[in-house]
């Protein structure tokens, strides 16, 4: 398919989803005139860089945020599992057959 980022026609192949690939193109062109709006002399080649250094930038701030997401739901988890514990252990330990299955 063919995209148009910053004034000029790509074409890209791929199996993505044509939506999915317009969208990555539009975030780019977005990105790029972003960019030459941003500095004095918009050379084609420096804001391609500067925008793909701004995206990479976006990219690892996601990932690391992300990252410390997954980190904290797993340490929870692990939280919510040793009270889980505690509980039926302390629930096993009484006389109290309230909650038993029938047979059990």
């Amino acid at each position: 398919m063919t995209v148009t980022i910053f004034g000029s026609e790509y074409t890209l192949k791929g199996d993505a989803d044509p939506a999915y690939v317009r969208e990555v193109a539009r975030i780019v062109d977005e990105r790029m005139r972003e960019v030459a709006g941003k500095v004095q002399s918009p050379v084609l080649g420096k804001v391609a860089i500067l925008a793909a250094v701004n995206l990479a930038d976006e990219m690892l701030r996601e990932k690391r945020l992300r990252l410390e997401t997954e980190a904290a739901v797993e340490d929870r988890s692990i939280q919510i599992a040793r009270l889980l514990d505690m509980e039926m252990k302390q629930a096993g330990s009484t006389d109290d057959p309230g909650d038993a299955l029938p047979g059990a």
